[in-house]
């Protein structure tokens, strides 16, 4: 990802890039020049990095995932004291995927069956994509469900007949690519499956990139890839 911000950069003539971090460098000397710093790092450090971005009132755009829950909580605090995009997807595409998914949950109602699918390459270190996960909190939050009760990782075994309320949630791993996600809504009679496919990381990276040129301009809050988008 890192690679694909530097080589779409150069076609956004509103943005110049000021610095490159790359494992074990430090990113406070480049903070003075620059107005927004883009993390798709890991999430052992997002923190470090959010931390940093506060104290020297930069802006943060944060595509990492797998964060724990205290380090997201912490990341979210911060956003008190500057603005930041923290978004788990920056496809236009995905974004899209998470407007269409709410619509046709809210359409379909409480008779659809819903799981998720996703696959990625098989260096992807965290399992459900964040991608999935947003996805999936969408539609626990459609069906005004606690996720977490709700959300049933693969199934082995004799598991019994399928609840209704349980969200079905399968993480795929193989090969390079680069990100797949389906959402299924099943019923008796008929099935509407909604995909997204990517087959660039360009695609994230310009949407990082044109959250980077919108986010210097909002107050301090946290926001999201919709928020960009205008589609909230």
């Amino acid at each position: 990802m890192g690679e694909a911000l530097i080589r779409c950069a150069k076609d956004h003539a509103d943005l110049n890039v000021v610095g490159e971090i790359d494992m074990g460098d430090d990113l406070k000397p480049l903070l003075p020049q620059a107005d927004a710093v883009i993390d798709f790092s890991f999430h052992e450090v997002t923190r470090t990095f959010a931390e940093q971005c506060a104290d020297a009132g930069k802006a943060i755009i944060i595509g990492t995932t797998g964060h724990t829950e205290s380090d997201r909580n912490a990341i979210q605090q911060l956003s008190n004291r500057i603005p930041m995009v923290w978004a788990s997807n920056y496809s236009t595409g995905v974004n899209t995927l998470f407007w269409l998914t709410r619509k046709a949950t809210e359409i379909l109602g409480p008779d659809f069956d819903l799981e998720v699918i996703e696959m990625h390459h098989r260096m992807k270190r965290d399992a459900p994509s964040g991608t999935a996960a947003t996805l999936a909190e969408i539609l626990a939050d459609v069906r005004k469900a606690q996720l977490s009760k709700v959300i049933r990782h693969g199934r082995e075994g004799i598991v019994g007949a399928r609840t209704k309320e349980e969200i079905g949630m399968h993480s795929l791993r193989g090969g390079d690519v680069v990100g797949d996600h389906t959402v299924v809504f099943a019923t008796q009679g008929e099935r509407v499956e909604l995909t997204h496919k990517a087959s660039s990381r360009d695609t994230f990276a310009n949407g990082a990139l044109r959250a980077s040129g919108w986010v210097v301009k909002q107050k301090p809050g946290l926001y999201s890839m919709q928020d960009v988008l205008g589609l909230t």
